[in-house]
């Protein structure tokens, strides 16, 4: 490793550490308002839900929601913790790339002249680029999945889309929220310009985000179907 990229990463552990410390004194300030953001995008995303989920076609083959259709069982949570684990981990590189564009990129560039210090200023701003197309991508993607699901449950139990997303809301805001962390930390460190408080926000949002995903997890495959039955005019899903 080079004498400047000791100093950057150096640099990067004491601003994390000393990130971690002063938040310790105050947790429930920087919680406050990370939960508070995040809450508001998760909201937005279930409003552009019902939206989408009003223009596409439903799917009409027969669904398989388990609780539902059928049994829960254990595993029936795996594929909506991948799923989560996925887009958790596409929020917390964009992070951290955040961290990287605007903490640790300036750092380098001061240690190198002419060439390198351009490349390393460019590099820079294209990781906030990123961070950015990361962040439209996981919107409009999420937008468009969830919203061909509502349109495809509502359709085929018979049900409102509104009540549909009323009836997501115990697993919905605690899983859209947890996911959102991330990306709420950095938009609130970015307008602030605390670009090195990043690496830090990363680490305790993930850590928050887990075991509330695995809650809400079982509140879908356990709770959500009991409440979508209660519902539904028909017992079962319409086949065709």
């Amino acid at each position: 490793m080079s004498t400047a990229n000791q100093h950057v990463f150096s640099h990067g552990m004491r601003d994390t550490r000393e990130t971690l410390d002063a938040w310790s004194r105050h947790p429930w300030q920087v919680l406050g308002a990370w939960l508070a953001l995040s809450l508001s995008i998760a909201l937005a995303l279930l409003a552009a839900v019902w939206v989408v989920s009003g223009l596409l076609t439903p799917d009409l083959t027969p669904i398989h929601l388990p609780g539902f259709t059928e049994p829960s069982e254990p595993g029936d949570m795996l594929p909506i913790l991948y799923r989560n684990s996925l887009v958790l981990a596409l929020h917390g590189t964009a992070c951290i790339a955040g961290f990287i564009a605007g903490a640790s990129m300036p750092i380098a560039a001061a240690e190198r002249t002419g060439i390198s210090r351009w490349i390393h200023v460019k590099a820079g701003e294209l990781a906030i680029l990123f961070v950015c197309a990361v962040t439209l991508f996981s919107l409009c993607t999420q937008a468009l999945y969830l919203g061909f699901q509502g349109s495809t449950i509502a359709y085929q139990l018979q049900i409102s889309r509104l009540d549909l997303i009323l009836s997501v809301l115990p697993h919905a805001i605690p899983e859209l929220t947890a996911l959102f962390l991330p990306l709420a930390a950095w938009l609130i460190a970015s307008r602030r310009g605390e670009w090195n408080q990043l690496l830090a926000a990363t680490l305790v949002t993930v850590l928050l985000a887990i075991p509330t995903l695995i809650l809400a997890a079982s509140i879908e495959v356990y709770v959500w179907p009991h409440i979508l039955q209660s519902l539904a005019p028909v017992e079962h899903p319409v086949t065709f």
